[in-house]
């Protein structure tokens, strides 16, 4: 009997599954775009703004389905919250680059000062390479493609890799950037954990993430073991300092809209607000009042949900934390926050202690403690006894408190009777401080950030360089050193 025959009924073995190790894969996906790199490191003006003008059309050509397919992974989000907090601010990045994009490419003059007369110095802004993103999942498309447009915009290549949170999101996000480049230009990965700890152990010319604290020293860990210089957007505890001063209605309107967007699942929304104790009840009753004008109730159409299941059990589990020690809870709404859905309106809390959960992590979510304070310098030693945060917000119209707080605070950045809005300004730069983060990109920071400053001096025929050449101590060389050594 032939052993080898072949037998109809038997059940075939499986095919042994090959797992292919992420960095492989990566690897390979680097060196095509660095020996693409290598062949122009120089891309030109021209070029830069067509590929500029190629990924805000394709953006806008399929903002529809992105919106719509983010609010798919979330279970719901506002369209309104993805068109202002996404697809806007990512456009006027763009716009932005392109009107500035000449000047900044312009090889800056310099002093040679007076002993290197005649020669000349410029500093020449040269393309880093091929730029590392590491995305987030709250909002996708201004982190990865607004990055990418000052990627672009410095004349560089880039691999993104983006959140598996939402896999809809994605596929639109990867449908834009393949219409618009090739993978020599542009790459895009999705992936678990391995895929992201792989990505940030690759060698890049610089790498830029945004996400958590805890995350980035990981992150800013693997890459100095390539000297890989990183740009960190992080977070922390952003504090609304509301002053003695202040209007409490007025703050409330102020801040409201900030710890609403996206259900407060922003890094730069605030996370707690240091409010007088005699106005505490007064600022409860207003939020309220406020909230319900916005959103009429919890399943209103123009309020997000909390991204998924895992996300709202643990703002969830910091609610019964704090109360379990001692706080209470304030809904900004009569309703009772829904298993399904995962729509939770903002739950203000009070008597909150640093011992509590709530306030040791960033929220990242529509909870919102309320500090009481007795007096200003009480308020300002309590942000300075914690980290430094990410966005500071000030709410009052006396200009010297608001200068005392810039001077004796430190935070990445400063909103004054507002807040978030300072993110989306073009043309001033955005970044962290300490455990808030490391570097800064947007404006001309941005340009900067994914650049090589490269100094040339030139000399010409006539060049002054030889009289501090050995041999030494000629009457010359003695005459400038007594000029220049004073």
């Amino acid at each position: 009997m032939d052993m080898h025959a072949h037998d109809e009924n038997a059940v075939a073995e499986p095919e042994a599954v090959i797992k292919i190790d992420p960095k492989t894969e990566l690897l390979k996906a680097l060196d095509i775009q660095r020996n693409a790199f290598s062949k122009h490191t120089y891309p030109t003006y021209e070029e830069r703004i067509k590929d500029l003008k190629a990924l805000k059309n394709a953006i806008l050509k399929h903002q529809d389905a992105f919106c719509a397919a983010v609010s798919e992974d979330y279970g719901h989000r506002s369209v309104d919250d993805t068109l202002r907090a996404d697809v806007l601010p990512t456009i006027h990045s763009i716009n932005y680059c392109m009107k500035n994009l000449k000047k900044w490419m312009k090889p800056s003059r310099r002093s040679a000062g007076l002993l290197f007369l005649p020669s000349t110095v410029r500093v020449h802004y040269q393309p880093v390479g091929i730029v590392g993103i590491i995305v987030p999942w709250n909002v996708p498309m201004v982190l990865s493609l607004a990055p990418l447009a000052y990627a672009l915009a410095s004349g560089n290549s880039a691999m993104i890799k983006l959140s598996e949170l939402v896999p809809k999101t994605n596929k639109v996000l990867r449908q834009i950037c393949n219409e618009v480049f090739t993978e020599q230009k542009v790459a895009i990965f999705e992936g678990e954990a391995d895929v992201a700890a792989a990505f940030s152990s690759l060698p890049f010319d610089h790498l830029l993430f945004t996400g958590s604290t805890a995350v980035g020293k990981h992150v800013m860990r693997a890459a100095s073991e390539n000297l890989t210089p990183v740009t960190l957007e992080l977070g922390g505890k952003s504090p609304t300092i509301i002053a003695p001063d202040m209007d409490i209605d007025l703050a409330v309107n102020r801040l409201i809209f900030g710890k609403s967007l996206n259900a407060g699942q922003l890094c730069i929304s605030t996370d707690y607000i240091l409010c007088p104790k005699d106005k505490v009840d007064e600022l409860l009753t207003s939020y309220k009042k406020r909230f319900a004008s916005m959103y009429s109730n919890q399943s209103s159409d123009d309020y997000s949900s909390v991204v998924n299941d895992g996300h709202f059990v643990r703002l969830k589990n910091l609610l019964n934390d704090a109360v379990n020690k001692g706080a209470k809870v304030h809904s900004a709404t009569n309703e009772n926050v829904p298993e399904n859905g995962r729509r939770m309106a903002t739950q203000l809390v009070t008597d909150v202690s640093d011992d509590m959960e709530i306030m040791q992590s960033e929220i990242f979510g529509p909870l919102l403690p309320i500090v009481g304070y007795s007096d200003l310098d009480e308020a300002i030693e309590y942000v300075k006894s914690h980290d430094r945060p990410l966005s500071l917000y000030i709410m009052s119209h006396d200009s010297e408190l608001q200068e005392r707080v810039l001077k004796e605070t430190h935070s990445g950045g400063v909103s004054i009777n507002e807040t978030v809005f300072q993110f989306a300004v073009d043309d001033a730069p955005f970044g962290g401080t300490g455990p808030s983060g490391i570097g800064n990109y947007h404006g001309k920071e941005g340009f900067i950030r994914f650049s090589h400053a490269k100094t040339v001096l030139k000399s010409g025929r006539i060049n002054t360089a030889p009289l501090l050449r050995p041999p030494y101590g000629g009457l010359l060389q003695k005459l400038l050193l007594k000029i220049f050594i004073r």
